[in-house]
């Protein structure tokens, strides 16, 4: 156990820092699935937008890799352009 102050704000401020990114990359996953459910060219062009958003999101604050977010959009892109 932490003996210093410091030290257990950082274990209480650690766990709260990883439940919301756990939170944002399974809101991710969550907006993946459907995007690549989606049947109708439109419907699935107007959610792109917003999921390469939360993609880019996540890959800035490092909760995802660069290339893992860059690997997704373009695949997300091939397979709307394929509808």
């Amino acid at each position: 156990m932490a003996n210093h102050k410091s030290a257990l704000k950082r274990i209480r401020r650690n766990e709260a820092v990883r439940l919301r990114n756990r939170y944002q990359h399974k809101t991710m996953r969550n907006a993946l699935k459907k995007l690549r459910d989606e049947e109708k060219k439109k419907d699935a062009e107007a959610l792109l937008p917003s999921v390469v958003s939360m993609i880019d999101r996540l890959a800035k604050r490092n909760i995802i890799h660069n290339n893992k977010a860059a690997n997704l959009k373009s695949k997300l892109a091939k397979h709307i352009a394929s509808l």
